[in-house]
């Protein structure tokens, strides 16, 4: 990770959301592809949609989850993403307690919650990182080098 600025460009955007319960911890899913990793839920915004609106619907579509509110944590610029430059959005959100989310197949195996000292493998240092931020509740724009991966 690095805290240099780039050039933006031409991107593709991408939309997450950092959910945390009332003890602080975050909402992770395990998808079905790829590295079937942790991550927070998300995932690439609709031609035209806004990104709050993107996170909300990979929410909604990943956990079965509804939010509301939303506030913004940071913009991380990805020039290697492997579908070309991306611009990642993530915002945070206070689940409600009320409504349990559940994993929605077939590209969500499970779902947790998790404290920091128990984040689980694999995840990369991306997903790590906008974890961290989005706890720290300041926003932040980071440009981000490849992925490693913790397993």
């Amino acid at each position: 990770m690095s805290d240099e600025v780039g050039p933006i460009g031409s991107a593709n955007i991408g939309a997450a959301s950092a959910i945390f319960d009332g003890r602080g911890r975050v909402l992770l899913v395990k998808h079905t592809y790829g590295h079937f990793n942790w991550e927070i839920p998300g995932g690439i915004s609709l031609p035209g949609e806004p990104p709050l609106d993107g996170a909300r619907r990979e929410v909604r579509e990943e956990t079965n989850l509804t939010l509301e509110g939303g506030d913004f944590s940071g913009v991380y610029y990805e020039p290697g993403h492997d579908f070309g430059p991306g611009m990642h959005f993530v915002f945070r959100f206070s689940w409600d307690g009320v409504s349990e989310p559940a994993a929605q197949p077939p590209e969500i195996s499970a779902l947790g919650w998790f404290g920091l000292d128990e984040l689980p493998a694999p995840m990369s240092d991306f997903t790590e990182q906008r974890i961290r931020d989005a706890l720290n509740g300041v926003a932040v724009y980071r440009v981000i080098g490849a992925r490693t991966w913790r397993t």
